[in-house]
């Protein structure tokens, strides 16, 4: 499954940019910047969020930077809860590694939007076997990479790639411009994450 509604509503409603439609979300043609008010409302209006509807906001800003539904997301918390460590940066890890975050991540795609739609009709691989499952988790040590017509590959490849990395890469991926392919180096840390989300508030939502 996943989320039709406008990804330009989504913006609107948390108020700030998630970046979820690539190059556009700097262009003046940016919703955000051309309509400051949440969908809905013609009139701003002045109003103090109570502490449930500031983690609710968190939590739909996680859901909406990754693309992912909230039974996904919900799935993913009790993931986080079993594992060492603080849930809500084991949570943020385990949306980072998707495989459709990671190919956005290496500047193979403009948006995570594109990256899910990549993975699923099959362009990419992992350790050389083609992968079409955009959530799943990509593990320390593998190599992410093209799938290969022959020994060339397609030219909308070639296209989408071109000067690429149009954005830092994080410390976690290790990108290999000359053969398109990207390596795991390490696990994501939470430090390294730079969508902004506040875990805390998404562990306290979860919690009541």
């Amino acid at each position: 499954g996943r989320y039709t509604d406008p990804k330009c509503r989504q913006c609107r409603r948390i108020g700030e940019k998630l970046f979820l439609k690539g190059e556009r979300c700097f262009t003046p043609r940016c919703a955000v910047d051309r309509r400051k008010n949440p969908p809905g409302e013609t009139v701003p209006r002045r109003r103090r969020s109570s502490d449930w509807a500031i983690q609710l906001r968190e939590k739909q800003r996680a859901r909406w930077t990754y693309g992912v539904l909230e039974r996904q997301f919900h799935k993913y918390y009790e993931m986080a809860q079993e594992q060492t460590g603080a849930t809500g940066d084991a949570l943020l890890q385990l949306l980072e590694r998707r495989l459709d975050n990671a190919v956005y991540r290496l500047s193979f795609v403009d948006s995570r939007a594109q990256g899910r739609q990549i993975v699923g009709h099959g362009h990419i691989t992992v350790n050389d076997k083609v992968v079409n499952i955009p959530s799943y988790h990509v593990a320390l040590g593998d190599t992410i990479g093209w799938k290969t017509t022959g020994d060339t590959l397609p030219q909308f490849v070639q296209d989408l790639t071109d000067s690429i990395p149009r954005r830092p890469v994080p410390p976690w991926l290790k990108l290999d411009v000359q053969n398109l392919t990207g390596q795991v180096d390490s696990l994501p840390e939470p430090t390294e994450i730079d969508t902004g989300i506040d875990v805390r508030m998404i562990v306290e939502f979860y919690s009541k």
